[in-house]
């Protein structure tokens, strides 16, 4: 953030050391502490938020690919549900006629006798 070094941080005691005091000058510090490492739990605090909320996010976009990849797989599934519906009516018409005509074939035999 701000490119502060050495020298400048000893400037900035020193000058605070005159302008506030040997006497105060400590429990200032330790104020200015409790401020600093607050603000700084805060702006940490804050970027772990916003990188849930991008997890999250990105989460919600890769389930909303997989449901429309599903999709087809889905329709798929029904489009040969029906297909074989089709078939097992198709094959139930077919033994009923075969039963029919297995009915029908003595009934011919026994007149055909007489």
């Amino acid at each position: 953030m701000f490119d502060v070094g050495f020298w400048e941080l000893t400037i900035i005691a020193l000058v605070a050391l005159i302008v506030i005091g040997p006497e105060r000058l400590p429990k200032v510090a330790r104020t200015a502490g409790l401020w600093l490492g607050r603000g700084r739990r805060f702006i940490a605090n804050v970027k772990a938020d916003i990188d849930r909320e991008i997890k999250a996010e990105e989460l919600k976009e890769i389930i909303e690919k997989q449901a429309t990849l599903a999709n087809p797989v889905h329709e798929i599934v029904e489009e040969t549900r029906s297909d074989l519906d089709e078939i097992k009516q198709e094959a139930s018409k077919q033994v009923k006629e075969g039963q029919e005509a297995l009915e029908d074939q003595p009934n011919s035999d026994s007149k055909t006798s007489q």
